[in-house]
């Protein structure tokens, strides 16, 4: 602790008058923070901010797509598979409310994620200015009851398959209409089902469609407290990741720097979170860790003549395309978040740590990040989603690798009735 020097009263007040007249003879010293993450409103062209937003759109969909075929699984499971997972492959798996809405669909059929993105794209376009959450959860409220309303078509009657399918989808909505519901009710009703909103845990809820707060935002820390308003289903420091995820989704839209984007999490921090009293500020904790983590590791010296007796269990999977001491470290590194997983694979904190350092392993390339993602499993599809995002919103669409958005594009609009370059189109029209 540093000690205060004592000085008697006639000599501070001069010190003070003497501070005053310096003050307002030099001009003030800009604040950083403000110059790199308060800018003004984004100055790109109609054609630039067509190719950013679709870029986002399409980058979250391919990162859905590429882990819906393996969402859940641990990645030993996914190299007895696969191999090494670099592209699409056929969503071999049950339909369910929270994955593909059918068995067994085509590759680039894709999950919750994108369809969150699609639901928030309506909402948006709808309400503008998209600052209070009171519309939000109307908006929730409102679409879960237009699908229970559909219950009521006579066509049910006379097919159980659209049956099935109706409350497929209700399925889907119905724990976030709950909590919708009470927040308008209030404050009490609310905290109720909030606490037991997927059983109470910190789950991942507001990043599914937080990053497109960061599209049309005018700038990252308005993106931030936009995303933090309508963070009704999250818990804890959730609401920050939340917002922060809205954030970087924005920086990305104004450069390609990873640096820049990674350090969203230090710079962008409107509500105080770095003066929590003990703990600091997590997030912020978790990726420096993190970052710091990937440069130790790609640093390390690893000698050839010892990798096969050093490393014994560092098995290379087939399609890799790295050596076998780049496997070596991305191995160390999936060891390194595996230490620290969570009771559930999509808690909020456990994406942020995957998301982290994928960004300061890929170093902003796009298929690079998406492979080591989807390549380790847990909750992959949503972390995808989440880096596809703001990768797609950093590179735009036509930097995105063609065979991967031509197919994404395709299945979506073909396969999951969802169209993304409609949704980009509509929200280019209300971005400032």
């Amino acid at each position: 602790m540093t000690t205060k020097p004592v000085f008697s009263l006639l000599p501070l007040c001069f010190t003070i008058v003497s501070c005053k007249k310096e003050k307002k003879s030099n001009p003030d010293i800009g604040d950083p923070k403000k110059v790199a993450y308060e800018a003004d409103i984004l100055q790109l062209s109609e054609d630039e901010k067509y190719d950013k937003v679709l870029g986002a759109l399409v980058g979250s969909a391919i990162g859905d797509a590429m882990g819906a075929s393996t969402e859940m699984w641990h990645r030993n499971e996914i190299q007895l598979k696969y191999g090494y997972i670099t592209g699409l492959t056929p969503a071999v798996r049950p339909q369910s409310p929270e994955g593909t809405w059918r068995n067994n669909l085509v590759a680039g059929a894709t999950t919750d994620d994108t369809r969150w993105k699609y639901l928030m794209a309506q909402y948006l376009t709808k309400n503008k200015d998209a600052t209070d959450a009171d519309h939000f959860a109307q908006f929730i409220t409102d679409y879960y009851q237009h699908m229970v309303k559909g219950l009521e078509d006579k066509e049910l009657l006379d097919d159980t398959g659209i049956l099935d399918e109706k409350i497929k989808k209700i399925d889907w909505i119905k724990e976030w209409a709950r909590v919708s519901l009470a927040y308008q009710e209030g404050p009490k009703a609310y905290l109720k089902a909030l606490n037991r909103f997927y059983g109470g845990e910190m789950s991942c809820a507001g990043q599914l469609y937080s990053p497109m707060f960061g599209i049309i935002a005018p700038n990252a820390e308005t993106a931030y407290t936009h995303a933090y308003e309508h963070s009704i289903f999250d818990l804890g420091y959730a609401k920050d990741i939340t917002s922060l995820v809205a954030a970087m989704t924005h920086i990305a839209m104004r450069t390609a720097t990873m640096d820049s984007i990674i350090n969203t999490a230090t710079f962008v921090d409107p509500n105080g979170y770095q003066d929590s009293r003990l703990v600091g500020r997590i997030p912020y904790s978790v990726a420096d860790a993190s970052v710091k983590k990937v440069l130790s590791v790609k640093q390390m010296l690893i000698e050839d003549s010892l990798i096969d007796k050093e490393y014994p269990s560092y098995h290379m999977p087939k399609s890799f395309t790295g050596t076998k001491k780049d496997w070596i470290r991305q191995e160390m590194l999936y060891r390194y978040l595996e230490k620290d997983e969570k009771a559930i694979a999509f808690h909020s904190g456990e994406i942020w740590q995957i998301l982290i350092t994928a960004f300061a392993f890929g170093e902003g390339d796009f298929e690079k990040t998406l492979q080591f993602i989807i390549n380790y499993g847990r909750d992959n599809d949503t972390v995808g989603a989440v880096a596809g995002m703001i990768l797609g919103a950093k590179d735009g669409y036509k930097n995105l690798p063609v065979k991967l958005r031509d197919e994404v594009l395709r299945g979506s609009k073909e396969v999951m009735n969802i169209d993304l370059e409609k949704s980009a189109q509509e929200l280019v029209e209300i971005m400032p």
